[in-house]
């Protein structure tokens, strides 16, 4: 039994999918957070948050990285920790300096501090050859008005430090752009309390359809496990309405894609970790757009592990610890599985989802969440605001995007106006 410290997490599928992985391998964990209540607030009424199974809960400010680590060491020489791992992107980099400090497992903090910075993975990139968007990086309003207008509209405008698609947008012309740069600069602090960089990234927009490639790497070796492709809505934002695993893409296309993530992971310098790279397949090929190193979310992890049986979230908890991935591929019975997001264009209050019966009760259904009468709903601006999502499989071929999406149209949320 190995004892893993986990430092923070999201509050989403992975703050269940996590724990459960590590209680599975039969190892155990000691969370540590700077506010608890944050993760109690978001499990259902009548339940135990999964967090709550770890075998101590630490409180410390997670944000004061200085003052964290000899917090840790401490702690570290009371408990005995085996490896460092956490699930939100605002604390890895946290996590590596963790590791690197205790002298555990993990990926080199420089690595990961440069994939969770979107200016320096486009600047790393970009010396390395790696095929990406023209960009710009942009420190005040000046700046980014004069780089777009050298750039060329349309563009796409980016935070360098949030994620889940926070405040990207398209802009078609310089007052799109003050609007969507005055909207950025309103935030300036991010949802775990950390102070925001001011840059801003400027990108051409780039044309084709997105699919994201699911890696893991040990041992300075990367093992693909998949394609993931990726539908969007919700312009001038970017929101992910839906995926499908695997891509129904040609060989030379998946090839590619491959090609160019593992070309962006070796540039980067990460090892010791599961990847989620998203890439733009263009008319003039693959473009890079980002580097995650964490597992992928919006439930990627289970679409590959219903199809390939393969657990993401126990391979990351396996490089964690230093240990060899268990990648073997199982027969589930299942092609593909697609997943597709009821994403809400208005503000209310939830009165009820019609067709939900109809739906759970469908052929091929692996998973329904909608929410309970009652829930607030806002319009959504990133992959925050969803209203719930449908997963299906097929066990005969690529049908799974056509059947889910077919089966959400079949959901009509009733939203009362405030």
């Amino acid at each position: 039994m190995a004892h893993l410290l986990m430092v923070e997490s999201w509050v989403g599928s992975m703050s269940r999918l996590l724990p459960r992985a590590i209680r599975e391998e039969g190892h155990e964990f000691t969370f540590l957070t700077r506010d608890l209540h944050h993760y109690l607030r978001s499990a259902p009424e009548g339940t135990a948050h999964p967090l709550l199974a770890a075998r101590n809960v630490l409180t410390t400010d997670t944000n004061d990285v200085e003052a964290l680590l000899p917090f840790v060491q401490r702690a570290h020489e009371s408990l005995g920790f085996d490896g460092v791992i956490t699930s939100c992107d605002y604390y890895l980099p946290t996590a590596a300096r963790i590791a690197g400090r205790l002298g555990l497992p993990g990926p080199a903090p420089e690595a990961v501090e440069n994939a969770c910075r979107k200016d320096a993975t486009r600047r790393i990139l970009a010396e390395a050859g790696v095929p990406g968007p023209r960009f710009a990086v942009c420190g005040d309003w000046a700046e980014t008005a004069a780089a777009a207008r050298d750039l060329g509209y349309p563009l796409v405008l980016k935070p360098v430090d949030l994620c889940a698609g926070m405040f990207v947008r398209r802009v078609d012309d310089e007052p799109a752009l003050a609007h969507a740069y005055r909207a950025l600069a309103g935030f300036p602090v991010n949802a775990r309390g950390q102070r925001r960089s001011p840059v801003v990234l400027l990108e051409e927009l780039l044309e084709g359809p997105e699919v994201s490639v699911e890696t893991v790497t040990h041992g300075g070796t990367t093992h693909v496990v998949g394609v993931t492709d990726k539908s969007v809505g919700g312009a001038p934002a970017f929101i992910e309405t839906g995926h499908m695993f695997p891509a129904a893409l040609s060989p030379a296309d998946t090839e590619a894609a491959e090609r160019t993530a593992l070309h962006a992971l070796k540039a980067l310098g990460l090892d010791a970790c599961v990847a989620h790279t998203e890439i733009k397949l263009t008319p003039g090929g693959p473009r890079l757009v980002e580097v995650n190193p964490r597992p992928a979310g919006n439930r990627i992890t289970e679409l590959v592990r219903h199809v390939t049986g393969i657990d993401l979230a126990a391979a990351g908890v396996a490089v964690a610890l230093g240990r060899a991935p268990d990648l073997r591929r199982a027969d589930t019975g299942l092609t593909s599985a697609a997943i597709a997001f009821l994403v809400p264009d208005g503000d209310g209050v939830l009165a009820a989802v019609d067709g939900a019966d109809e739906v759970r009760a469908a052929a091929g259904v692996l998973e329904v969440r909608l929410p309970e009468p009652g829930t607030a709903v806002r319009a959504a601006a990133s992959n925050n605001e969803y209203l719930g999502h449908i997963m299906a499989g097929d066990a005969d071929g690529p049908g799974a995007r056509d059947r889910v999406e077919t089966l959400l149209a079949g959901l009509r949320p009733r939203v009362v106006t405030r």
